[in-house]
């Protein structure tokens, strides 16, 4: 089933989405071109894209420097890793000739933009794909959350988790080998049975503001433009 093509959506890239699938962390040039070859395509259908990088799979390469360390400190390693990916990205997309700029909620003005709501529009109407790095700036806080933050603030019609699974399970399916795939499923019992969409915060935030989420394999070729798309897969919570 194809719904409606959204007007603009906000696209959270986990960490690992960028890491060689064989061992799981750092960046794989050609798995970021794939990436960001998706991403061109999806936004050539005239959907404007703004994108959440998580930094996963460089600060778990790190993880153990990480022992003991003050949490606030651990989550501003991880927020400096996000924006190593995000440069990544960007890069990709320009050398394919889509204009990209990269914002960051910690200043880096060497590197990136400052985030600022307004600006990060106004590069969505003119064709832009805008890279959101660093978080929300603030420690205790996922990527996830970011990407519900992020998606109410510009006005997204929908969020689009990518993740390494086909969609949300009713149990862990590594664990469970008889876990069922949801189509769809409520924020209330995604929050109520732990199922791990997202963080409590996000999907508490998503609900408020009636924002749904699509949940969905990125190992897949292609499953980025559909997502973009609006076709019906994965997972769907709302």
């Amino acid at each position: 089933m194809t719904e409606a093509v959204p007007r603009r959506v906000v696209l959270k890239l986990s960490g690992e989405s960028f890491a060689d699938p064989a061992i799981g962390y750092g960046i794989d040039p050609v798995t970021v071109r794939r990436v960001a070859t998706e991403i061109a395509e999806a936004q050539a259908t005239g959907v404007e894209i703004a994108v959440v990088v998580g930094g996963g799979n460089i600060f778990r390469g790190v993880s153990k420097a990480a022992e003991g360390m003050d949490p606030a400190s651990a989550d501003y390693m991880g927020m400096l890793a996000t924006v190593i990916n995000a440069l990544a990205l960007r890069d990709a997309l320009e050398k394919i000739d889509v204009p990209t700029r990269v914002q960051s909620a910690i200043s880096m003005r060497q590197l990136s933009e400052p985030y600022i709501r307004l600006r990060a529009i106004r590069h969505l109407e003119k064709g832009r794909v805008v890279i959101f790095a660093a978080g929300t700036g603030n420690p205790f806080f996922t990527t996830d959350t970011t990407a519900a933050l992020r998606a109410v603030e510009i006005g997204a019609e929908v969020v689009l988790k990518a993740t390494n699974v086909d969609g949300v399970y009713d149990a862990d399916p590594s664990t469970h080998p008889d876990a069922a795939l949801l189509d769809e499923v409520t924020y209330l019992r995604v929050i109520a049975e732990d199922l791990r969409v997202m963080d409590s915060t996000a999907i508490t935030m998503c609900k408020d503001h009636n924002l749904p989420i699509t949940v969905f394999n990125i190992s897949k070729p292609g499953n980025i433009v559909r997502a973009v798309r609006g076709e019906r897969f994965g997972t769907l919570v709302h």
